[in-house]
């Protein structure tokens, strides 16, 4: 069995509502969930899109980014779709992943809390609103996860609904259910 790579991801947090610095230099490969985007900014990966259709995903790319300048790069710097790629997949790769993280402050809220939820486990919408102080914003919770560009690097993945089940997921639910599975398995083997 594989274990999880040992890339890491640094999260570097933009100020609130401040534009990616570009040009976006991007590239797509494919993993064991289907194809993977990765964009990377002046200040690290700035996007981390799974799908089907490569076309598809660029235009998620221009449709989150309408004012930087796209670029195609099959050769990112320092290997970032390689190192993603290796973590999705569970593959050897080593190094630390530098992501530019933009959003509201209360998205980066979320995101800071979701990276806080070990793999293997789960927390329902309201879980989050609730650590956050705000229980009242369960939609907004489900907002914000919905906002998450940057796939498995903030694991939106990893919020469910309160009776446990799978609710939606930018990149599928299929994708959604799997990662979860896999995740479990990979936590109940290490614990055995």
């Amino acid at each position: 069995m594989k274990t999880r790579s040992i890339s890491a991801f640094k999260y570097n947090f933009r100020a609130p509502g401040s534009q990616v610095e570009g040009p976006i230099r991007f590239a797509i490969g494919q993993t064991v969930l289907g194809k993977v985007l990765v964009g990377r900014s002046q200040r690290g990966v700035c996007a981390i899109f799974l799908g089907e259709d490569a076309q598809a995903l660029r235009d998620q790319l221009a449709a989150e980014f309408p004012a930087a300048e796209l670029q195609a790069d099959t050769a990112l710097p320092g290997c970032e779709l390689s190192q993603v790629i290796g973590f999705i997949d569970k593959d050897p790769s080593e190094g630390v992943i530098d992501l530019d993280i933009g959003g509201t402050a209360f998205e980066q809220k979320v995101w800071q809390a979701l990276c806080g939820i070990p793999a293997g486990k789960t927390c329902s919408y309201g879980d989050v609103a609730r650590d956050l102080g705000v229980p009242e914003r369960v939609r907004a919770v489900a907002g914000a996860c919905a906002a998450n560009v940057l796939a498995i690097a903030i694991p939106c993945h990893r919020v469910v609904r309160s009776d446990g089940s799978i609710s939606g997921y930018r990149w599928g639910i299929e994708r959604k259910r799997a990662l979860l599975a896999d995740e479990a398995a990979e936590a109940a083997a290490l614990a055995a």
